[in-house]
């Protein structure tokens, strides 16, 4: 399982280390992809449908909501394979998107990893923190009614 959150630095060219953590459970083929709130995503070859079919559910009437968010991550999705040492280089728009600096964290969360701009994600956390009695509550409401 992919938890926890650890630093990382970009070079001048995007590359980084991948954690040797989630390299393990990532493999030698990944996906990185844009995600939501301005961060991008690393996902196992072999997860990547499954974590797909959560956003936009095989079968589905292609909407335009479907379409876009296709487009949106399909759209921005690479195939990489890290070096000897775990680096990987960031395909230069998804740097831009995710907003990326020299000091990046990777977030575990359970089937993907999280990569942030270190600053933003201190911000968001931040945010995070402050509302999460409200946010475990809406998801007890949540369960409650299934």
């Amino acid at each position: 399982m992919l938890i926890g959150s650890y630093s990382g630095r970009l070079s001048p060219k995007r590359r980084t280390a991948v954690p040797k953590k989630f390299l393990e459970e990532l493999g030698n083929t990944f996906i990185i992809a844009k995600w939501y709130e301005g961060c991008l995503v690393i996902v196992g070859k072999s997860l990547w449908e499954a974590l797909l079919e959560r956003v936009s559910p095989k079968g589905t009437v292609v909407t335009g909501p479907v379409r876009d968010t296709d487009r949106f991550i399909l759209g921005s999705a690479f195939e990489l394979n890290p070096d000897g040492q775990g680096r990987i280089i960031i395909p230069a728009g998804l740097a831009t998107y995710g907003n990326l600096s020299e000091k990046i964290i990777f977030l575990g969360l359970r089937d993907r990893v999280e990569v942030w701009d270190e600053e933003e994600w201190a911000r968001r956390e931040k945010e995070i923190s402050s509302h999460a009695a409200e946010l475990i509550e809406k998801l007890a409401q949540k369960n409650d009614k299934s």
